[in-house]
């Protein structure tokens, strides 16, 4: 499993022109979701998300998680995470996970998040065409491999 975190002052989902999803100062989270996934996949992606100190304290030094400053959060899913572009200039994402594999796991990462947070997490929609607006404080983004823990 794959996550892109963006530290944001603000971030929404907009599907069909209606927004399904909106914050203030938080974090978007994009997950991209192969078979060979699991829950330890997801519980470690969980406290990385929940816990990297990426938010500015007093001293602006980034010192502060997600729960210290009790931030919002979107999570989108996002198959493209998983594109392999070795060969050729057309991404092959025959290493995501199909739809009725990652949904579980999609919606398992977002109600593991909502408990580690204890608050409500934002979605998008699975399998949507969505548009994805975000403000990226610092910039700050960060990506995650559950499989390569460095």
């Amino acid at each position: 499993m794959k996550i892109v975190i963006q530290r944001v002052s603000s971030s929404s989902v907009t599907i069909n022109q209606k927004k399904v999803a909106e914050i203030k100062a938080g974090l978007l989270v994009l997950v991209g979701i192969v078979d060979e996934d699991t829950q330890e996949d997801i519980d470690y992606l969980i406290r990385k998300t929940a816990n990297l100190r990426i938010f500015n304290d007093e001293n602006h030094i980034m010192n502060l998680s997600l729960k210290d400053i009790n931030g919002d959060v979107i999570v989108v899913s996002q198959f493209t995470l998983q594109a392999a572009t070795k060969k050729g200039n057309r991404p092959s994402y025959i290493k995501a996970a199909k739809p009725a594999m990652a949904i579980p796991l999609y919606e398992n990462f977002v109600s593991s998040l909502e408990k580690e947070i204890d608050k409500e997490v934002q979605t998008g929609e699975f399998g949507a065409d969505m548009k994805v607006e975000l403000v990226n404080d610092g910039p700050v983004t960060i990506i995650i491999d559950s499989k390569n823990k460095e």
